[in-house]
């Protein structure tokens, strides 16, 4: 992040005095949230349910927690196992004039979000874009998905689910534990008594979480798999570098510091340009006179296409969970599996519109 909301992030994280002052408004949020959570525990907000298993792949902070590379995994073990995966998405960042949104080939990330636009790139299976994600699932389903991954969607309670997963940055943890706007948690820490597991993206520097792991916490990595160049799409492995001396890094990614990280344990000499979240560029953004290569995440190359010089190169990572962790998925998936018949009857078509 850049400016303002970057020394807000770097506060909540470090636990900056200065945010008590913030905690009459942080008491506000929270009663906010528990009044919203409570009408749909109560039925007095509506929770559409799936006639396939939804699974929701979210996270409690704002701020970059590896959401992303855990969904793009997910669905590929799916699909091996004999699944028709969609994934579900709201589409930050992007604009459509229609909703749901089928992302295809052509779907700009303008349009669809740029993480609806990466994972569709990367995974090859169904996305669907739709602030209303009961009425987006629908649409998952009139396809003929079989099982439903929400990236994202934690909060957005109108959709039910039988699978919630947490991905939690482990070099940063939940910062000072505090809410918005006194913190960085979307809920309170107690929210993580009721999600099925905790996944731990990484620690932090000597080895160690920044926060004790929950009972059932498991752990994931993230790595570089390849360099793609922008431009024509060849692939080169991470190491040797496809590229000599120094370059120009962008990120515009919930945590870009992970990214120039990076590139530091690669040996690459990178001048670091960090943006916001979800930032939209401008080809001047990506020029730079001294004619240096520029390196991205995947994230960000979907947005730079037709923008990034020539010499533009995209780090592509992927996310390797804990064996314990794949353990524990099979065994859930399998009483999924079993409670299939009991599913189909369950729902039928999505309401109209249930935007929250």
């Amino acid at each position: 992040m850049s400016g303002l909301g970057e020394r807000w992030l770097a506060a909540a994280y470090g636990g900056a005095p200065w945010l008590a002052l913030l905690r009459p408004l942080e008491a506000l949020y929270r009663a906010a949230v528990a009044r919203r959570t409570a009408a749909y525990a109560e039925g007095r907000r509506t929770v559409w349910r799936a006639p396939v298993p939804v699974i929701v792949v979210g996270n409690l902070t704002l701020g970059g927690t590896g959401k992303s590379p855990l969904v793009a995994w997910l669905v590929r073990h799916l699909v091996e196992r004999g699944h028709r995966p969609g994934i579900l998405s709201r589409g930050y960042g992007g604009q459509s004039d229609a909703y749901p949104l089928w992302v295809d080939d052509r779907t700009p990330a303008a349009q669809c979000g740029d993480e609806p636009r990466m994972l569709a790139d990367q995974t090859g299976v169904p996305v669907v874009v739709d602030p209303d994600r009961p009425r987006g699932a629908g649409r998952l389903l009139a396809a003929g998905c079989d099982i439903l991954v929400s990236d994202d969607g934690l909060q957005h309670l109108a959709l039910g689910r039988d699978l919630e997963l947490v991905v939690v940055d482990g070099a940063r943890g939940f910062g000072n534990g505090r809410c918005l706007p006194a913190g960085p948690l979307r809920e309170p820490l107690s929210r993580l008594a009721s999600v099925d597991a905790v996944v731990i993206n990484g620690v932090a520097v000597g080895g160690q979480p920044a926060f004790t792991p929950p009972p059932g916490g498991f752990a994931m990595t993230l790595a570089p798999v390849a360099w793609r160049r922008l431009g024509d799409g060849k692939r080169s492995p991470p190491l040797p570098l496809p590229f000599t001396g120094p370059v120009h890094a962008v990120a515009g990614i919930g945590r870009p510091a992970r990214f120039f990280e990076t590139l530091a344990e690669l040996g690459v000499e990178a001048m670091a340009h960090p943006f916001d979240d979800h930032h939209t560029y401008r080809a001047e953004e990506l020029a730079f006179a001294d004619g240096r290569p520029l390196v991205m995440t995947a994230k960000d190359a979907v947005k730079c296409r037709d923008l990034a010089p020539r010499d533009s190169w995209v780090l592509e990572v992927a996310a390797t969970p804990d064996p314990a962790f794949v353990r524990w998925l099979e065994a859930r998936l399998a009483a999924l599996d079993a409670a299939a018949p009991d599913m189909n009857s369950r729902a039928g078509s999505a309401p109209a519109h249930h935007q929250e």
